[in-house]
């Protein structure tokens, strides 16, 4: 089984661009969708309305910055102090170009900062090859499942 790509925006327009460029990729993984920080730890850490969910870390996060209740910086902070979750990747996703969002997400750990493109075409095609990078060509750290793809 796959692991799902989290994805965690506030914004319904943003939220349903990036579905579509995500749809448009071709991936199989399922995508979670969450609208706020809150939202995101509680599917990550399973409390809340996720406390039954089926064990298992997301194969990358796709964070938002500027959320509501808890901030994407928060949720990204909380994630690298998490032993169970700091090794999962995480892509800020974002319309920030401030020089201090992106320095300060770094010193977070964040392992990619993207800045969302205007332009649609751009925009699916970022996300795209993103999803594949992450969810497909991306190693993961030891001891995490990594399925098998056969390319023909």
């Amino acid at each position: 089984m796959l692991k799902p790509i989290l994805l965690v925006e506030d914004d319904a327009r943003d939220l349903e661009l990036t579905l579509v460029a995500l749809e448009r990729s071709q991936l199989a993984n399922d995508v979670i969708t969450v609208r706020d920080g809150a939202q995101a730890l509680d599917y990550l850490l399973r409390e809340g309305t996720y406390a039954g969910r089926t064990a298992g870390n997301p194969a990358v996060i796709l964070l938002d910055l500027k959320l509501p209740k808890v901030n994407g910086l928060e949720v990204l902070q909380a994630v690298r102090a998490s032993e169970a979750l700091r090794a999962i990747p995480v892509v800020m996703l974002t319309s920030s170009h401030e020089e201090s969002d992106v320095l300060r997400s770094y010193e977070l750990g964040v392992n990619a900062y993207v800045v969302k493109p205007v332009d649609f075409k751009q925009f699916v095609a970022a996300i795209a090859d993103l999803g594949i990078f992450w969810a497909v060509l991306n190693e993961p750290p030891p001891g995490s499942a990594k399925v098998q793809r056969r390319y023909e």
